[in-house]
């Protein structure tokens, strides 16, 4: 009987497989030694499909790119500017919540990668068919992304401990229920973020009536 074939290596196999070490111990636990031993082959295979430890991170960080939705951007989509971009922002914040450790490598930005630039492209698209100018669009992408990455990066109540002694009224008068925060992660930082975003996309709605509607009518009068 003949032996089961190994399944051919793969950018794709590489790259589930870097994805899942990210996810589970972090960027230093990728290296090209130790995704070799995970996949079964030798360590200068990789080197077939990438040259080095960071393209490997820059394509774990772009398949996370590729998971966030783009729909609400399409022309024939119709919802509004700011209704967009509240919706793109929860979907790339819950694919950024899914896979926090690959966030610093995203934080910098797309550079080369094909599914960021996608990202950018789609918001800087709409924000221009929109009516906003070219230089607003970029401003509004790159806060966006200030946002959205920095919520990701840390949990606000992961970092208070479960300990009620550690917040001694006598020192902190207000931090009497800081202990409970950690057991109420999810609600607090997903509150956190749907606050901001309110805010952050209410500020965008004034200038957008002030400035674009408001050279509109002018020109219109």
């Amino acid at each position: 009987m003949a032996r089961p074939r190994k399944p051919l290596l793969s950018r794709e196999r590489i790259v589930e497989t870097a994805s899942a070490l990210v996810d589970a111990e972090g960027l230093e636990a990728v290296s090209t030694r130790r995704l070799a031993a995970e996949l079964g082959v030798s360590g200068p295979s990789l080197y077939n499909h990438f040259r080095n430890k960071d393209e490997i991170l820059e394509a774990v960080a772009d398949a996370v790119s590729a998971q966030v939705d783009l729909s609400m951007f399409d022309e024939a989509d119709g919802r509004d500017w700011s209704v967009a971009l509240h919706d793109w922002a929860v979907s790339y914040r819950a694919a950024l919540t899914a896979h926090p450790n690959i966030v610093p490598v995203l934080a910098r930005g797309p550079g080369r990668r094909p599914a960021g630039l996608r990202v950018a492209d789609a918001v800087f698209g709409a924000m221009v068919r929109a009516g906003w100018p070219a230089a607003q669009a970029t401003y509004i992408g790159a806060l966006m992304r200030y946002f959205i990455t920095g919520s990701a990066l840390g949990s606000f109540a992961r970092g208070f401990v479960d300990d009620a002694t550690a917040y001694d009224p006598a020192d902190y008068p207000h931090l009497g229920q800081a202990h409970l925060l950690a057991d109420r992660q999810e609600k607090i930082d997903e509150g956190a973020f749907e606050t901001g975003l309110r805010a952050l996309l209410d500020g965008l709605a004034v200038q957008y009536e002030t400035g674009v509607r408001g050279k509109w009518a002018a020109q219109n009068s």
